[in-house]
């Protein structure tokens, strides 16, 4: 199929996007590296009126450390690419899931703003900055805001973004331990279940995608590491809570199993057994 008609802005500054957004009355849609909009337009699942083409932006892309320390972050802009990400030495963690996106094609043109926007439950990146408690930075008419991973994420494809709103970069705290785990049918597919683990200040956070509408904390395993259990208690604690729907690649029971095993391996890659 072919995309439905749309009027398209070349958009030269983040001004420009908002005003564009706010002009189109929430019948606009950002176009960044197109991976996930694209397909979607081509199957007329979404028709915008509008479509804002976000690339020529200056200063929306890059990795930079922002702090030292404990309180060590990076800065991701909105318009860096995955192949970026994977390839910055900075944030080991987000260089990891980074390289688990898809392909090679598709890390290439794919944006770490547009993944997060996007708000697929099964995505790498979403993942990953709920499990390090990332937070958003977004524009809007007038002003910047911030808003936690946590509070972005309203369910399956869905945010907390206004309809004149666009992402201009995301701030990931860097942990001091990390694991990264994630289970597909192949190589490149969807994740059927991914495991994030950052030790941030001292805290274990535990982060699964794929197992709900957004991705979530897994509460009860991190409850059981901060008591002195060890990595099979707390895996098996987070995979009790989880309450994942069947479909047609598995089970609600598959899926908890997979869960397990995905957060045993992530806390075992980041030597978490206690």
């Amino acid at each position: 199929m072919k995309c439905a008609p749309f009027d398209y802005v070349r958009a030269a500054t983040v001004d420009d996007v908002v005003t564009a957004l706010a002009d189109a009355d929430g019948d606009g849609k950002i176009l960044a590296g197109g991976q996930s909009l694209v397909p979607i337009l081509a199957l007329r699942m979404a028709r915008p009126a509008v479509l804002v083409d976000v690339n020529r932006i200056p200063g929306l892309g890059g990795v930079r450390p922002d702090g030292a320390g404990d309180g060590a972050a990076v800065h991701v802009g909105a318009l860096t690419r995955h192949s970026a990400l994977a390839a910055q030495s900075h944030h080991p963690l987000l260089a990891e899931a980074a390289r688990w996106i898809g392909h090679t094609a598709i890390r290439s043109r794919g944006t770490a703003g547009g993944s997060i926007a996007h708000a697929d439950p099964s995505a790498e990146l979403p993942v990953v900055a709920v499990g390090t408690g990332a937070v958003v930075t977004v524009s809007g008419p007038g002003r910047n805001r911030s808003v936690s991973a946590d509070e972005l994420f309203a369910g399956a494809l869905m945010t907390s973004l206004g309809e004149d709103e666009m992402i201009i970069g995301i701030r990931f705290p860097v942990p001091q331990r990390w694991g990264f785990a994630e289970f597909a049918r192949r190589h490149g597919d969807f994740a059927l279940v991914t495991a994030v683990v950052a030790e941030i200040g001292g805290t274990v956070r535990i982060a699964l995608g794929g197992v709900g509408s957004v991705p979530v904390r897994a509460a009860a395993g991190e409850q059981v590491l901060a008591t002195g259990g060890t990595a099979a208690e707390a895996a098996a604690a987070a995979s009790a809570e989880l309450r994942p729907t069947a479909d047609m690649h598995g089970s609600a029971p598959f899926r908890q199993a997979i869960a397990a095993e995905m957060i045993r391996r992530a806390l075992a890659q980041a030597r978490i057994d206690r």
